[in-house]
């Protein structure tokens, strides 16, 4: 089973179904009930996996895996066959492990096979997991290893294509903070308060702890509420539930904006169009470095070079690229349960959420409301020269400069 953190708890068992369900009630209802039963397999056999019972996890995983070669639930819709591919791919992973825990190295082999064809990328994962100790010195496994490392987060950042101007015209506009709905953000949370006296970087950070100590994170669960700040908070509170990247980076997104720190909340995308997992961090403004910073609720994490500074998404990006030093921030944790490790965070999950980004043209209050249509004009995503990807029809530049463009 996966060993890395990161993609245990942040693995959205289907996030894509919110990607592009079809209007018709019914259709939505089958939806529905489908994700519920996924999610009670899939409960059933981690919890049997944690526990050492890997023969009890067999019998949910084949149910799985059967539930996603059958279902004609998402036919029409917007969501491609190949992110429902990917997932089986996850879970025919997971039944390799039970297999290979239960003595039944064959059929652990075929299923790892069938895991693999299906897209499994996680190559760190499988070079380590525990569970796959007693096929490590056959060679159909480490012929499926090889396989699977040339799909290496940090091996397709890196052969990425490069950026290059272009003739994009973008306008990134930032609502005021006397707008009155920001002026209810910040007194409701009484942000002059949570920010502080320090300098600005103190306050940014500040106020980064604040959203993630109050909002928990949930990457299964969407909100049914308003997507504001203050009805995601409410939310958490009254439910006890966590809530998505996404709706946590916009609540921090609507945080900064009511103190008038210019920010955005930035969809970070993988390569691989059938790749259901993205992440949304915050870019934020810095007056006092003249620069974009790379922060992070659901992680409480921000990025520093050698020297303790802090970077933008794009010099991440970039240092990673070109394999120079990154330092994750001591803070960094999830739910305050589990540390983060610059190798799971920054080497794996985020190389592999790096390739191209995508954030709203206006960074405003409410951006993107579940009773107001939400018109993909309004998006812009950064891609590198050459990428073809239409999961996300939107304005696209391969120019930086246009992109991370100084408010």
């Amino acid at each position: 089973m996966k060993t890395n953190g990161i993609m245990k708890r942040l693995m959205v068992v289907l996030v894509i179904v919110s990607m592009g369900i079809a209007s018709v009630k019914a259709q939505i209802v089958r939806q529905d009930q489908f994700m519920k039963e996924v999610m009670e397999y899939q409960s059933r056999y981690q919890n049997a996996m944690w526990s050492g019972k890997h023969k009890d996890a067999i019998e949910p995983l084949k149910a799985l895996i059967n539930m996603f070669d059958t279902t004609t639930v998402f036919k029409g819709t917007d969501i491609p066959e190949g992110v429902l591919r990917n997932q089986k791919g996850m879970f025919l992973y997971d039944l390799a492990c039970s297999y290979a825990q239960t003595g039944q190295k064959k059929l652990a082999l075929e299923t790892l096979a069938e895991s693999v064809d299906c897209g499994y990328n996680q190559y760190i994962n499988m070079m380590n997991d525990n569970d796959l100790a007693s096929l490590r010195k056959d060679k159909k496994y480490q012929a499926l290893l090889a396989r699977v490392k040339d799909r290496q987060p940090l091996y397709v950042l890196r052969k990425s294509a490069p950026y290059a101007k272009d003739d994009a015209k973008v306008e990134f506009r930032y609502q005021p903070k006397e707008s009155n709905n920001l002026c209810k953000v910040r007194d409701y949370f009484k942000l002059d308060s949570v920010a502080g006296q320090g300098d600005e970087l103190s306050k940014i950070i500040n106020l980064l702890h604040f959203a993630h100590d109050n909002i928990r994170h949930d990457g299964n669960n969407r909100a049914f509420a308003e997507i504001d700040a203050i009805d995601i908070y409410n939310y958490h509170k009254t439910t006890g539930k966590g809530v998505n990247c996404r709706q946590l980076a916009i609540s921090l997104c609507e945080m900064y904006l009511s103190m008038g720190i210019p920010a955005r909340y930035v969809t970070c995308m993988p390569a691989d169009p059938n790749d259901s997992e993205c992440h949304v961090i915050n870019t934020v403004w810095s007056s006092q470095l003249q620069k974009w910073l790379y922060i992070d609720p659901t992680m409480d994490a921000w990025i520093m070079d050698e020297n303790g500074t802090m970077l933008s998404i794009a010099e991440v990006r970039e240092r990673l690229i070109n394999d120079q030093p990154l330092v994750l921030c001591e803070t960094a944790n999830w739910n305050h349960e589990s540390q983060q490790t610059k190798e799971d965070y920054i080497d794996n999950y985020m190389a592999k959420n790096l390739y191209y980004f995508v954030c709203k043209k206006l960074s405003r209050f409410n951006p993107e409301s579940l009773y107001r249509y939400n018109d993909p004009k309004d998006d812009v995503r950064l891609i590198p020269v050459g990428f073809v990807n239409d999961n996300w029809k939107c304005d696209t530049t391969t120019d930086p400069e246009v992109f991370w463009a100084k408010p």
